[in-house]
């Protein structure tokens, strides 16, 4: 099942999570500028190398202040990855990835993603960077696997049809295809590259080379 979206919005679209793109310090403070600065510090620092003293100044708040709007830091986690996972899941909920052939739902799924992740950059960048060490965390893991037993479907189906070779796990193509469109955390520059013509890219890079 897909995640619950948050009611806050953060972050816009096109920051990147470094610590040098944290987010201007608003004049007025709310749930969606503080995590949109959290999510930058913990991208840069790491989520369990971060404290709220951390957090606080990069707010440009008091830590007291912090606390009128939010419990923890872990909240903060767990708005951020529902953000980023949200993104993920309504994909496959749309119509291009529920009607068709395999093959062009499949391609259909790719192609969004990578427009969400360009979206979405910050906040899948730290979906991509956990580790499972807290509760949160793990839950967020397990829901990535959800999202990958349905590509692997996908891509399962699409051999059966005798669009995709047969003969290589259709688990390792996913995992190779979305290695490739997940390393967009690392290097994607908003202004400097465009999301549809990576996605042409991952398409041919990742599907033609496995058509029969």
């Amino acid at each position: 099942m897909a995640p619950t979206l948050p009611a806050n919005r953060a972050a816009s679209a096109g920051d990147t999570g470094r610590m040098s793109d944290i987010p201007a310090r608003p004049a007025h403070y709310d749930l969606d500028s503080l995590l949109a600065v959290a999510v930058g510090v913990f991208n840069e620092r790491g989520y369990d190398g971060t404290s709220m003293e951390d957090l606080a100044r990069a707010s440009g708040i008091t830590k007291s202040s912090f606390y009128h709007h939010i419990e923890g830091k872990e909240q903060l986690l767990r708005l951020a990855l529902e953000r980023a996972l949200a993104g993920l899941f309504a994909v496959t909920a749309e119509t291009g990835a529920g009607s068709g052939r395999a093959i062009d739902r499949l391609e259909y799924v790719l192609r969004r993603e990578v427009a969400v992740l360009a979206d979405e950059l910050p906040y899948v960048a730290l979906l991509l960077r956990i580790r499972g060490n807290t509760g949160t965390e793990q839950w967020a893991l397990e829901q990535r696997r959800t999202f990958d037993r349905f590509v692997s479907g996908l891509v399962a189906e699409a051999a059966a049809d005798g669009d995709l070779r047969s003969d290589v796990d259709p688990a390792l193509v996913a995992r190779l295809i979305f290695g490739m469109i997940n390393s967009m955390v690392e290097w994607l520059r908003p202004d400097r590259h465009r999301a549809g013509e990576i996605a042409d890219a991952v398409v041919r890079i990742g599907l033609d080379g496995l058509r029969p």
